[in-house]
């Protein structure tokens, strides 16, 4: 009876200890309490091996009690945590800790930060020896594949006691926003090609203008695609090298994307939905119209308008459109285009470039979106984007080897012959239409609108 209440208390004190000061016992503990019990099989030999037990017993609670108290305290520490505000998604974000150390003995300890559940980090945990009197910083990458935003509250540190045997978990509080954007990295880097020239790294492709804009924007190097008309000779001369002038259009022109935010756009391509591949095209296509003199506004829908920017230019309506789509999500309703189209007849009236990004499964949703595109014609100038499934043009591809595997191939190849004939229907009826794999979206979006821009279509 006595093992058993010996048993009860030490489970009451080791809960207790959890409970209240987040002190556990670690493995080696474990291993040691495996002594006694393996030392209680010499009771058969005789009460005379009670002594040695119960002494063994109590140089181990001592030495137990001992080293539960060279655990270091929470007061020995302060954790700061310093972070930028706005991260991409799907793009790493360094995190860099500070950790201090207040105590005159060096400590290891392992750090783990709160990171939400929609972000990895890397590493998850981070082991490092602090030195007495001193501060350390650590760093992390942060890496999130859900948009929105998001807390971080504390930073947890585990440390253990000098033998080993217990470990202690403690809590700061640190708390710091976190607000994850589309891709806008992308941004960053078209700028820094544009100002090279190199452009086709992104696979952007130079449009060449049809007729004559007279407005000038800049100077650059010759290229064989260029008229030598443009020739700029003086600066030819002074520079040593064929340099021609740029032009753009002297007038400014509006952008308006219609989002679908509906079932169609829940499907996943590399780690993200086909929304956020809409998204981050949207933006890098806003930032490029922007930097040509556009206007840009968004429209979101779903089974209802969820968010309307009106078309406007500047910088600042970057920051607009980035506030108003970085906490949009798919949501597993059917899409109202009926409301999305009158609602675009009755703010925006005059004529735009209107590109609907979307995705096409069925019959009715294809007739959905011919109907109210095809309305558009003559008042603006409609462009559909409509966002291929690999698992279909995948199996379209594949060699059948067996007669499941025909039946497969034969039906997605079915689909895709549906597919082309809604896009040949859409042409035929005035509408542009872009069909693209979603992660080869935002070149060639880009690329149709500066076709677009060159021709004169708007």
């Amino acid at each position: 009876m006595i093992p058993f209440l010996v048993l009860i208390t030490l489970a009451i004190l080791l809960g207790g200890l959890g409970w209240a000061w987040q002190i556990f016992p670690r493995r080696m503990l474990v291993l040691w309490a495996i002594f006694p019990a393996v030392m209680s099989i010499g009771l058969i030999l005789g009460p005379t091996f009670i002594p040695w037990l119960i002494g063994f017993d109590l140089l181990l609670l001592a030495a137990l009690t001992i080293d539960l108290a060279t655990l270091p305290s929470r007061k020995w520490f302060a954790c700061e945590r310093q972070m930028g505000r706005i991260a991409s998604l799907q793009k790493p974000h360094p995190v860099l800790l500070t950790i201090s150390n207040r105590s005159r003995q060096p400590i290891d300890v392992s750090v783990r930060d709160d990171v939400p559940d929609e972000c990895d980090a890397t590493p998850e945990q981070l082991a490092v020896r602090l030195p007495p009197q001193s501060r350390s910083r650590i760093r992390y990458e942060l890496s999130a594949h859900r948009r929105g935003a998001f807390r971080m509250e504390a930073v947890y540190l585990r440390v253990t006691s000098r033998l080993g045997l217990w470990q202690r978990m403690l809590r700061f509080p640190v708390e710091n926003a976190l607000h994850v954007y589309p891709d806008m990295r992308q941004m960053h880097e078209y700028a820094l090609l544009a100002r090279t020239d190199r452009l086709s790294l992104l696979g952007v492709r130079r449009a060449r203008r049809i007729g004559q804009d007279n407005e000038f924007e800049r100077l650059r190097d010759y290229t064989l695609d260029d008229n030598y008309k443009h020739i700029d000779w003086r600066s030819t001369a002074r520079r040593g090298k064929l340099t021609v002038k740029d032009f753009q259009v002297n007038q400014s022109q509006r952008v308006l994307f219609l989002i679908d935010c509906g079932r169609m756009m829940t499907n996943t391509a590399q780690g993200i939905s086909l929304l956020d591949h809409a998204l981050n095209a949207a933006l890098m296509l806003s930032y490029v119209a922007l930097r040509k003199g556009d206007s840009v506004g968004l429209l979101c829908f779903a089974d209802e308008i969820q968010r309307y920017v009106p078309p406007r230019g500047g910088i600042n309506q970057m920051n607009q459109l980035l506030h108003a789509s970085f906490d949009r999500f798919p949501r597993l309703v059917e899409s109202r285009y009926d409301q999305a189209f009158m609602y675009l007849n009755s703010h925006c009236r005059k004529r735009s470039l209107v590109i609907l990004l979307t995705n096409i499964i069925d019959e009715m949703n294809a007739s959905q979106v011919e109907q109210y595109l095809t309305s558009l014609v003559g008042r603006h100038l409609p462009l559909a984007v409509l966002l291929r499934d690999h698992s279909i043009f995948d199996v379209a591809a594949t060699v059948p080897t067996d007669e499941p595997s025909l039946y497969r191939a034969a039906a997605a190849n079915e689909i895709i012959t549906w597919r082309r004939s809604v896009l040949t229907d859409l042409e035929r009826q005035g509408v542009l239409a872009l069909d693209v794999f979603p992660e080869q979206m935002t070149a060639q979006l880009v690329n149709r609108y500066l076709e677009i821009k060159a021709r004169h279509l708007l």
